[in-house]
C-alpha cells in the first residue's frame, strides 16, 4: 500500500458539507461518515487538524447583506463554526478517536481557546484538533483560517474538501465545457480568479509554500485516497 504523501495536514471541511442531503442544518449520518474518514486517515500515521465552516447554520456575509454590520455578521458566522466543531468532535469521540475543539473565540465553558503550543501538543499526542471560530477576526474566511492553521501547525498541506473532484475553470454543474485542472500554481489560481478558495487563502499558501489539494468529500474514503495519492483531485502549488 502506498505511503501517505503528507504526514501532517489540515482538512478544510465546509459547513455546507455537514448538512448532507438536507438544505441546511446538521445531518448526523453525514457527520459520522466524515468522522470515519478522518479516523481512517489518521490510522495511516498522519496527524490531522480540521477547520470547519459554518455555512450550514449561518453565513456572516449573507447576514451583513441584510443590513447588519459585517463584523457582527462575521462574529455570528464564527459562532456557527463552533457549533459544527462540537458536533464533529462528538462524532470523532463516539467513533473511538481522541479529539479536541479549539476556538479562536474564547468560550472556556464550551471548548478550549486556541493557543498554538497547546494545539501542537494535542497533535503530537495523536488527537484530532478541530479548529473553530475562524481566525477570531471579521473579514477573514475559514479558507484563510485553514491555510493560517496549516502554517502555524507546520502542516505539509491543506486538504480542501468540496462537492466536486477538483478545480475547474468554471462551475461544472453550469458549464459542461468547464476544464478540470490536475495541477495549478498559486499564482494561476489567483490570476484566474478561481472560486474554490478566496484570494487571501491562496496568497497566504503561496507565501508559506503550502500546497492545497482540492477533492470531493462525497465519496467514502476520499481523505485516505488523497493522502495515498489516489483518487481525483487538483493540487494547487506544491
Amino acid at each position: 500500500m502506498a505511503e501517505p504523501r503528507y504526514r501532517r495536514v489540515i482538512v478544510k471541511l465546509s459547513g455546507e458539507a455537514l448538512s448532507g442531503p438536507e438544505p441546511f442544518g446538521i445531518h448526523r449520518p453525514t457527520i459520522d461518515a466524515f468522522a470515519a474518514d478522518l479516523i481512517a486517515a489518521q490510522a495511516l500515521g498522519v496527524t490531522l487538524g480540521v477547520v470547519v465552516g459554518g455555512g450550514n447554520v449561518l453565513r456572516g456575509v449573507e447576514i451583513s447583506a441584510q443590513g447588519m454590520s459585517r463584523p457582527t455578521g462575521d462574529a455570528m458566522g464564527m459562532l456557527a463554526t463552533v457549533m459544527n466543531a462540537l458536533v464533529l468532535e462528538a462524532a470523532l469521540e463516539r467513533a473511538g478517536a481522541s479529539a479536541r475543539t479549539m476556538s479562536a473565540l474564547a468560550m472556556p465553558q464550551v471548548c478550549e481557546t486556541y493557543e498554538r503550543q497547546r494545539a501542537l501538543r494535542h497533535l503530537d499526542e495523536k488527537r484530532i484538533v478541530v479548529f473553530a471560530g475562524g481566525t477570531g477576526n471579521p473579514f477573514f474566511t475559514t479558507d484563510t483560517t485553514a491555510v493560517l492553521r496549516a502554517a502555524e501547525m507546520d502542516a505539509q498541506a491543506v486538504l480542501k474538501a468540496t462537492n466536486v473532484d477538483g478545480v475547474y475553470s468554471a462551475d461544472p454543474k453550469l458549464d459542461p465545457k468547464a476544464e478540470r485542472y490536475e495541477r495549478l500554481t498559486h499564482e494561476a489560481a489567483i490570476s484566474r480568479d478561481l472560486k474554490v478558495m478566496d484570494a487571501t487563502a491562496f496568497a497566504l499558501a503561496r507565501e508559506n509554500r503550502i500546497p492545497i489539494v482540492v477533492f470531493s468529500i462525497r465519496e467514502r474514503g476520499a481523505i485516505e485516497a488523497v493522502l495515498r495519492g489516489k483518487g481525483r483531485s487538483t493540487i494547487v502549488g506544491g
